[in-house]
């Protein structure tokens, strides 16, 4: 990635030895979960990943999805947020991006500080389009956009990103603190990146938007069972199957990926907070 690597001046590994084991806590809400569009129970993809080093508790948001400003206001305050990683820009993940233009720039206490916004080459192209914005400045006064490239170190985090496989440019997400370690598949056929992924990972968030009984079409989405086969092949510790559509029942891809996978399998769910 372009330059924020240097986000801080102390590496996730300095940071950890100046916390308390017991204080170590990296916490994953879902804040949004339904796949290609909102559901009735959740807005589309989003989650906030939260850490307290030394200095403070810093907030990541990866991804945006359609209906996620709303229900992230639940648990964090917007303009409190460090970092937001889109994984790529379908919609689903990113639109909402939009309403948080609005917010961080017509806020009532005043035009708010630039955070960086990570995500494929195109992305403030993209977000000043959805919103009818001329291309410059477009949102680049409000946000700092970065192309994936390289590792990022915000805070006590690392964000890897890795390509994935799917219609556009997209990317899965490795984000690690404390030696804790949460995967995050983004939208993706099955590909050798999920490996790199989810090695080990305490908590992959995986997506299954098939099911593996219809004829599905290739290069786009895994089905509950491919989810349960990168799970044990990667070694995670927890499967949390996400990107569900709401055309489908939801315990089919649980009980595909269950079946494929002998660790801790569960849907994920709007509000439901884990920590690693």
């Amino acid at each position: 990635m372009t330059g924020d690597s240097t986000a801080t001046e102390t590496t996730p590994e300095t940071t950890a030895l100046r916390i308390p084991p017991a204080e170590r806590a990296v916490k994953v809400t879902v804040v949004g979960c339904s796949g290609s569009y909102p559901g009735p129970d959740s807005p589309a993809s989003c989650y906030l990943i939260q850490a307290t080093d030394a200095q403070r508790t810093w907030s990541l948001v990866l991804d945006m999805g359609n209906g996620a400003l709303g229900a992230l206001q639940r648990y964090v305050d917007p303009l409190q947020v460090d970092a937001v990683f889109l994984s790529h820009l379908h919609a689903d993940h990113c639109v909402d991006m939009t309403s948080y233009y609005v917010l961080r720039k017509y806020h009532p206490t005043g035009s708010q500080p630039k955070i960086p916004v990570w995500g494929p080459k195109g992305t403030a192209k993209r977000l000043a389009k959805a919103y009818d914005l001329p291309r410059k400045p477009g949102m680049e006064e409000e946000f700092a956009f970065r192309v994936y490239r390289d590792p990022v170190d915000i805070g006590p985090f690392r964000v890897e990103p890795y390509a994935v496989d799917h219609p556009v440019p997209a990317y899965g997400l490795r984000v690690s603190a404390f030696g804790k370690i949460l995967a995050y598949s983004g939208d993706t056929g099955p590909t050798p990146a999920l490996m790199d992924i989810a090695a080990d990972a305490d908590l992959f968030l995986c997506e299954a938007s098939f099911r593996a009984c219809d004829d599905n079409p290739p290069n786009l989405h895994l089905t509950g069972v491919e989810a349960g086969e990168v799970a044990t092949k990667a070694a995670a510790k927890r499967l949390v199957v996400t990107h569900v559509p709401p055309w489908h029942d939801a315990q089919t891809m649980l009980a595909e990926a269950a079946g494929a996978f002998d660790g801790p399998t569960e849907l994920a769910a709007q509000g439901t907070v884990y920590e690693l």
